[in-house]
């Protein structure tokens, strides 16, 4: 079995939220299948230079950002071969204090700005019959995170959007993966936006989902799953981390319904 690069024929990718956690996971791991890397962040210059690795100054809620490095990408790699979208941050609040200024913020990082670079390629990837688009969303997109109602809404819309082109792409040659992670063991709790304050309930669950996380799977692992599933060249759904969260409750969910689910997800959130 050859890399990546070999089996699918492509040399270039685009990764956004490149710096840290699943990004740089994903970026490490295309360039080691010997793809050329466009790692993408508001950062760059804190990421680790490397031979293969191309660094793209991207802020995913300004539109000039975005356009500028959409630029940049066209300019020095043509229509990356795969795109990415991974960059996201969360906001931890119940939604009677949600911010206000932080609703338009979440929903732009998590669902207008995948959608916006996807259609910055797309239409050449279909006119070429190659590429691939990942659209990292989560397992919050089927089971909704109480307390961050926004970053549950925006995964569960990139998701439909991704399951929509599916079919749009379907024998044009262009893949589409809904690729969603659950608990990974990266910053992000630490990136979240937190309002101060909040109920007893909210900070018993702060600190519930803090010890998910440092109990999750490595960031590897995830990039393992979508290496295996960009070599399956086929579109779909891909479920990533610990069985429990990756395999046996996506099945319970099928098998018991939605009603089920939201006790199970009270018991499990310790509500």
């Amino acid at each position: 079995m050859g890399r990546l690069s070999e089996q699918l024929g492509c040399r270039t990718a685009l990764v956004t939220g490149a710096s840290s956690g699943l990004g740089l996971a994903f970026a490490r791991m295309l360039r080691d299948e010997g793809l050329e890397v466009w790692g993408a962040s508001r950062a760059p210059e804190e990421t680790a230079k490397s031979e293969g690795w191309h660094a793209v100054r991207m802020d995913l809620t300004q539109t000039e950002s975005l356009l500028a490095a959409v630029e940049q990408v066209r300019r020095e790699a043509g229509v990356p071969d795969i795109l990415i979208n991974n960059a996201g941050a969360g906001v931890f609040s119940s939604f009677a204090n949600f911010p206000r200024e932080q609703i338009s913020r979440q929903l732009q990082l998590l669902l207008e700005a995948p959608i916006a670079l996807t259609r910055a390629f797309w239409p050449d990837m279909l006119a070429r019959k190659s590429g691939a688009v990942v659209n990292v969303s989560s397992l919050a997109a089927e089971f909704p995170l109480p307390a961050m109602s926004l970053y549950s809404a925006g995964k569960a819309g990139l998701s439909g959007f991704s399951r929509a082109l599916m079919l749009e792409a379907a024998g044009r040659g262009v893949q589409v993966l809904d690729f969603q992670p659950g608990d990974f063991q990266t910053a992000f709790n630490r990136a979240a936006v937190r309002p101060p304050g909040g109920e007893d309930w909210e900070i018993k669950l702060w600190e519930r989902n803090q010890a998910l996380l440092e109990g999750g799977a490595l960031p590897a692992q995830a990039a393992r799953d979508l290496r295996r599933a960009l070599a399956r060249r086929r579109s779909g759904t891909v479920a990533s981390g610990q069985i429990f969260q990756a395999t046996i409750a996506p099945l319970a969910q099928r098998l018991a319904g939605y009603r089920l689910t939201r006790w199970a997800l009270l018991k499990y959130y310790r509500m």
